[in-house]
């Protein structure tokens, strides 16, 4: 009974750690450097995280700051001829002088995120075309 009880509790712990380790392997941080729009959403600068729900290339970002989402978008994955050296926010200076994030870029990743669903778009076609 003893030997039963370590075991279940051995394996509870394992799949605890699993599924701790695939989660943490769908998020990753971005730092803004200066106020930026995302899909509709103003996010000053600041220390975010970006988590992502989908199979497939397509996916829904979360960016959240602590434990509350502030914004969700669409985005579609990258593949990167090589990592990123640090994490990075790609960002578009709009006509107005706003800023709208485009890409994030994750340290040690050989893939990044486009942003929004024209953004997608874009990039899945430039990635079929090459």
């Amino acid at each position: 009974m003893k030997r039963s009880m370590i075991s279940n509790s051995l394996l509870l712990g394992l799949a605890s750690l699993l599924a701790t380790t695939a989660f943490a392997a769908n998020k990753g941080s971005l730092q803004i450097l200066e106020q930026v729009s995302v899909n509709g959403q103003t996010l000053p600068a600041g220390a975010y995280t970006v988590k992502w729900e989908g199979k497939g290339p397509n996916v829904d970002l979360n960016i959240l700051q602590g434990n509350k989402v502030v914004a969700t978008v669409p985005a579609h994955l990258i593949d990167l001829q090589q990592s990123d050296s640090w994490d990075s926010a790609v960002v578009n200076k709009n006509d107005d002088g706003s800023q709208s994030l485009l890409e994030i870029h994750f340290r040690d990743k050989k893939y990044a995120f486009a942003l929004g669903r024209e953004q997608a778009k874009t990039e899945s076609s430039n990635s079929t075309s090459k």
